[in-house]
Order: C-alpha cells, then structure tokens, then sequence
C-alpha cells in the first residue's frame, strides 16, 4: 500500500506543470539609475535652499519686541503730564514723557523701553 501512494505522489508530481517557489524580487524591482541620480538632485537642492533661507533669517535684524519699539511714533491717547498713554501700532502703552506735557492727538517718538512703559519725547 505504501508503495502505491510513493508512486501515486511521484506520478503526480512528475505530470504537473510544477513551478519552483523562488521568485527573483530582484528583477522585479529594479530601479532606472536616473531615477536614483534624479531623487539625490531633488533632495540636494532641497538642503541647498532649506540652509540659505535659514541663514538669511539667522541675519536679519530683529523685528518684534523692544528693540523694534525704539524710534517709532506714537500718538498720545491721555495727556502726558509726565504720565499718560499712547498707542503704538494699535497698542496702548503706559508712557513718560521726558520733555514735559504732551496732549491726546500729539505725536511721540519712542526713546526708551522700561519693562511695559515706553519713555518718550514730543516730536517737531
């Protein structure tokens, strides 16, 4: 009886279209080596332009805070007498005005920063 499966199964076998089971991945994904020289281009240039855009930002000159506030005009919303308020950019600032009385309407320039009050002078 054992005889009869080995050669049932040997027969079997022998007759069908039997393939082997290695399959070449290989030759299956093969990649154009332009693409590759393509790609390796694409993400230099990416680096290239990503390094000069943050050097550029790295010197300009400081645009916010401060520092920027210095030189600027203001106009005074409450009299300053020598304390008051002016409005910068749409902002209202405690001030101090260091050439005496300024009255709402007149225009400041900013001297100075201290914390949140900005010291001014009247503007000619």
């Amino acid at each position: 009886m054992l005889e009869q499966l080995t050669d049932f199964f040997a027969s079997w076998f022998a007759n069908a279209n039997f393939k082997s089971p290695y399959i070449d991945y290989a030759a299956m994904f093969q990649i154009d080596p332009w693409l590759i020289v393509l790609g390796a281009i694409a993400i230099a240039a990416f680096l290239v332009v990503t390094i000069v855009l943050v050097i550029r930002a790295h010197r300009r000159k400081v645009s916010a805070g401060r520092e920027d506030l210095i030189g600027k005009t203001a106009e005074v919303k409450t009299a300053l007498n020598p304390k008051g308020t002016v409005l910068i950019e749409g902002e209202l600032w405690m001030a101090v005005s260091e050439d005496g009385q300024a009255e709402p309407g007149d225009e400041v320039a900013i001297t100075k920063v201290d914390h949140l009050t900005v010291w001014v002078t009247i503007s000619k």
